[in-house]
């Protein structure tokens, strides 16, 4: 996959210098740079992890999800 960026002229100064330094490409460089930025954060959570705190949430034994039109009356009754 190609991927075009532009980068300002200090860092590509730098860039030029360290990989003459270092005998490596800027595409080289630049492929190690993100996978050690990569490597380095966690991954996001997902859709599950996410909804952990609405999962279960209701106390009321058996599926609500079958009752739900009944429910939300008798919630709104109550107000």
């Amino acid at each position: 996959m190609t991927v075009s960026v532009r980068l300002p002229p200090r860092v590509e100064q730098e860039l030029a210098a360290y990989c003459a330094a270092h005998k490596l490409t800027k595409s080289e460089a630049v492929k190690r740079a993100l996978e050690q930025l990569l490597d380095a954060s966690p991954p996001a959570p997902g859709a599950y992890a996410s909804a952990q705190g609405f999962i279960g949430s209701d106390p009321r034994p058996g599926n609500v999800a079958d009752s739900v039109k009944t429910l939300l009356r008798e919630r709104f009754r109550r107000r």
